[in-house]
């Protein structure tokens, strides 16, 4: 089973040839400088990176959702939890990216479990039928799947209050607001995304009642493309801005790109990023327009579900990441947030750890 690993790290290698070739062929002399140039950056950026030694006495595989690695927001941040928890306990790992549209994802699952990985993760609420099945057929397999909880006796739940920080960005924002509009970007309306929205919401609300939340949500389900089409979010954030909204908030993976695009055009008004401290991941230009990030730590999650692994300390069940153990937040990278709305964030923040206030997971 290794073989169709490598084969398939492989065929990937081979189609990233024949695009910088075709590249070549199309570009102009500066072109080929600048592909060449990303070319030894990202070779680079590969030598880099933790995989552990084939003998190690662990093996940890992973499967991203659609999208994978570069999305600057869900799926680099379990990446970098798997890269912290390669480099303190020297443990094997190999991650792998579903098709565009997700199909195969049970199908990477197994391939890993096949290979004999010790802990395979799946990186979303799309695996959930799929990693409990093929928990069923690999009960000596130690499964793990970020937001969703199936229930077995061989599968860790990693699961978030993404509500509770949610609440905090939609403070900030309503703060923020000198229109009295802001909006909000869902990537799929499913019932995970719809959380990201109530607690906006109601952060918002609660700062000013009468504030206006405008909310659109770019696929519905089965289809989950909304997670990596930035024309679309851009093209939402624009007719949002243009309509006196002022910031707006999405909860779409990748598409997220598109919102700062269009924040970074429209003037005066500003984005609020997910799960990443995207402030730090996008750069400049965009970054300049973007307020804060509801933060979800997804990195911690995965490292911890690792830690806990090799440690002999594994449970399956379910492990719920809040604000009480700082498993979700808002970033203040790019110190956008006056001292007199961060303290208000914080009191909110406590109120909300000490129960005085319960958010709510339904817009």
């Amino acid at each position: 089973m290794r073989n169709k690993l490598k084969g398939l790290r492989l065929l990937i290698a081979l189609l990233a040839v024949f695009g910088l070739l075709a590249a070549a062929c199309s570009d102009d002399s500066s072109d080929d400088e600048t592909s060449e140039d990303e070319a030894a950056t990202e070779e680079e950026a590969a030598d880099e990176e933790c995989t552990g030694e084939d003998d190690a006495e662990f093996s940890i595989g992973m499967v991203y959702d659609v999208g994978g690695r570069g999305d600057q927001s869900f799926n680099d941040a379990a990446f970098a939890g798997l890269q912290q928890a390669c480099e303190e306990f020297g443990v094997k790992v190999e991650d792998l990216e579903p098709s565009a549209g997700g199909e195969n994802r049970g199908e990477l699952l197994r391939l890993l479990a096949d290979d004999g990985y010790d802990l395979v993760i799946g990186v979303g609420f799309a695996f959930e039928e799929d990693l409990a099945a093929a928990a069923g057929d690999y009960p000596d397999t130690m499964f793990a799947i970020v937001d969703a909880a199936p229930e077995a006796d061989n599968i860790m739940g990693l699961v978030f209050s993404e509500e509770q920080g949610s609440f905090l960005v939609g403070a900030a924002a309503a703060l923020t607001s000198e229109t009295g509009t802001i909006g909000f970007i869902g990537g799929v309306e499913v019932e995970l995304i719809q959380k990201f929205e109530a607690g906006y919401r109601a952060g918002a609300q609660a700062v000013n009642p009468d504030i206006v939340v405008e909310a659109q949500y770019i696929t519905q389900p089965p289809d989950f493309a909304g997670f990596n089409d930035p024309a679309r979010a851009q093209e939402i954030a624009n007719g949002m801005f243009e309509g006196g909204a002022d910031v707006v908030y999405a909860a779409a993976g990748g598409s997220g790109g598109g919102l700062f695009e269009a924040a970074a055009t429209n003037g005066e008004v500003w984005a609020i990023g997910v799960d990443s401290d995207q402030y730090l991941v996008v750069g400049e230009p965009n970054n300049a327009r973007i307020l804060t990030s509801m933060l979800k730590r997804v990195d911690v999650a995965v490292y911890e579900a690792i830690a806990g692994f090799v440690n002999g300390e594994a449970e399956a069940g379910v492990t719920v990441f809040d604000l009480s153990v700082e498993g979700v937040g808002y970033a203040t990278s790019g110190d956008f947030l006056s001292e007199d709305i961060t303290s208000q964030l914080d009191d909110y923040s406590q109120q909300i750890i000490d129960g005085e206030i319960e958010v709510p997971k339904t817009p």
